[in-house]
């Protein structure tokens, strides 16, 4: 007998992160209670669904499956987040439940990778000030002039502020370029192969060395602020800070003064509040690239998410192991 499965995202979400053919696909393997997700749990018909379901796919707008939720679903075996983190989605007590837990994070990584290589190859570049240059001097002289300069991306250093699974992948992709890649982890080993040729630091040397520097560190209360106006002075002149992390990284105060005298850039994707006051000069400053949390996955990216559930789903009902299932020990450290 095939286990029941019901939506609980917004439903404006399950387009983009479910296509009509991966929809078919599960229903192969599970019967799908409804194929509309529900969007809160307080309607009747929305708790009754609840308490047959053995598999409940959630997503972007699904509420906190609170205790008083997770009470409500007595047959519930496995929780498919078709989302990064489900930090904010899942109480704890479904493991005692004996819930089990997957996530899609690794598929929203690969767009956020991506978002930072293509970052770190345009700031190394200085593509944005060269694009400024050419709209102010159709000339080219001044655009031309730059060139001569300490640009480029050959033998750049770049430094990665952890070892995530992103940050992992934007290492894994930096291998195919001429940058000395430098690592700040406390948790990170010298003898993991995963980091083979990347050079552990410490906070502050990572800030002093490199050309660029992404952030790719959880947000915990223990990261919160963990980039603050000591770190940021520390910086060359020139270089580049890439967030595409969590804003409570930064005290974002000191890194608007730092970005303020002009003397390095930004690449800012989020920032805290998650969108800033309208009169922020993060919008105006000519020296800072500034995008609306749009690293991860966005229109057609988002597919791979509800292809990730799935095939969780799948390995789940065949009785296999999963590949991306959450432990709980992990849930306070996610992302």
């Amino acid at each position: 007998m095939r286990p029941k499965l019901l939506f609980a995202m917004a439903a404006d979400k399950t387009r983009h992160v479910f296509d009509a053919a991966t929809i078919e696909r599960l229903a192969q393997s599970c019967e799908i209670l409804r194929r509309e997700p529900v969007e809160g749990f307080a309607e009747p018909e929305a708790g009754r669904l609840l308490g047959e379901a053995e598999i409940l796919v959630t997503g972007w707008g699904c509420p906190m499956l609170s205790p008083d939720i997770l009470r409500a679903a007595p047959r519930l075996r496995l929780i498919a987040h078709a989302a990064g983190t489900v930090k904010f989605t899942v109480d704890p007590s479904a493991y005692a439940a004996g819930i089990r837990v997957t996530h899609s994070a690794d598929a929203n990584a690969v767009p956020v990778a991506e978002f930072t290589l293509a970052a770190i190859l345009f700031s190394a570049k200085n593509i944005f000030t060269l694009r400024d240059l050419y709209r102010a001097d159709r000339t080219r002289r001044t655009s031309y002039a730059m060139c001569d300069g300490e640009i480029g991306n050959f033998r750049k250093t770049v430094g990665i502020v952890g070892a995530s699974r992103i940050g992992r992948r934007v290492i894994q992709l930096l291998r195919q370029f001429d940058f000395d890649v430098l690592l700040y982890d406390p948790f990170a080993r010298s003898d993991d192969a995963g980091l083979a040729g990347v050079e552990l630091v410490e906070l502050d040397a990572l800030m002093a060395r490199s050309d660029v520097v992404s952030i790719h560190a959880p947000s915990l209360p223990s990261t919160r602020g963990m980039i603050g106006a000591r770190q940021l002075k520390l910086m060359k002149d020139g270089a580049t800070f890439i967030n595409t992390a969590r804003g409570a990284l930064i005290d974002e105060a000191a890194l608007i003064r730092e970005l303020q005298t002009e003397r390095i850039f930004g690449v800012i994707d989020v920032t805290d509040p998650e969108i800033p006051p309208a009169g922020s000069p993060l919008f105006s400053l000519p020296n800072v690239f500034l995008t609306p949390h749009v690293a991860g996955a966005i229109g057609t990216e988002r597919l791979r998410l509800g292809l990730m559930a799935t095939e969780e789903i799948e390995r789940f009902v065949r009785g296999e192991p999963m590949r991306h299932e959450v432990q709980p020990e992990l849930l306070e450290r996610l992302a």
